[in-house]
């Protein structure tokens, strides 16, 4: 880990003595991301959400970050709450701190869910046209751009209610936490280490996610770590609140390994 760990700020809910899943966020997102999965998967698992470094409730140290940041952050709050071993299930950045605690730290997660989310980005012009527009602007501006690749043109037209709470989660992040992320992404590659991964991998795509896409990005996941399995999913890149009642059972399948 290339810096000192940060105390994130976590939601920790379900029965004590149940299995443990960590669900962990998208860049611009809060943990309330997750809301839509915590009814169910409380049922069977104590669930624990997370604010990455810069986000949310957590603290936002100055950057650039590195994904082994955010993960170093994970481990420390793993070991305050005592807990050695953890399913996880991360969308988009919160999928790569998975795939970089997979191969970097295997003993401490039983299975691996990887939601929309890449172990490299070949064209990184995206990272510094998002970085020097929060440099210039922050990221109100943005906001509505971005979360207009959240979900499909349709589904937002019926659920304008959370398309507003999204554009509003985005604009509210932290400039700077934002622009520390964006570094991250920028500067990531985790392929030549995915075959080193063993948990048992799940990876959900979203048929119309324009910012990961299946090909290459989760094609390129489920190809490197053996034994992953791949579900697509008719949604655009937060496949899991747009096909919530399709992606929560695969998750909760995977966990339960």
């Amino acid at each position: 880990m290339t810096e000192s760990p940060v105390r994130l700020h976590h939601v920790d809910e379900g029965p004590r003595d149940a299995p443990v899943i960590v669900l962990s966020g998208s860049l611009g997102s809060t943990l309330e991301m997750w809301r839509p999965q915590v009814g169910p998967l409380t049922e069977r698992f104590r669930v624990i959400r997370i604010d990455h470094r810069g986000h949310g409730g957590s603290p936002v140290p100055p950057g650039p970050y590195r994904i082994a940041d955010l993960a170093g952050d994970v481990i420390a709050l793993l070991d305050d709450l005592g807990l050695d071993q953890v399913a996880w299930c991360g969308l988009s950045m919160g999928g790569m701190v998975g795939i970089y605690l997979g191969s970097e730290a295997p003993q401490r997660l039983t299975s691996l869910t990887l939601c929309c989310t890449s172990s490299n980005f070949p064209d990184t012009s995206v990272w510094a046209d998002r970085i020097k527009a929060v440099a210039d602007g922050g990221t109100a501006p943005i906001a509505e751009t971005v979360v207009s690749r959240w979900f499909t043109p349709g589904w937002a037209a019926e659920h304008p209610d959370a398309v507003a709470e999204a554009v509003a989660m985005v604009a509210g992040s932290s400039d700077e936490g934002y622009l520390a992320s964006c570094q991250a992404l920028e500067v990531w590659d985790h392929r030549d280490r995915l075959p080193a991964i063993s948990a048992p991998t799940l990876v959900i795509a979203g048929s119309a996610d324009l910012s990961t896409p299946v090909e290459p990005h989760a094609r390129t996941i489920v190809d490197g770590i053996p034994g992953a399995r791949l579900e697509v999913l008719e949604a655009a890149h937060l496949a899991t609140i747009e096909r919530a009642d399709e992606a929560t059972p695969l998750i909760a399948e995977n966990a339960g390994r």
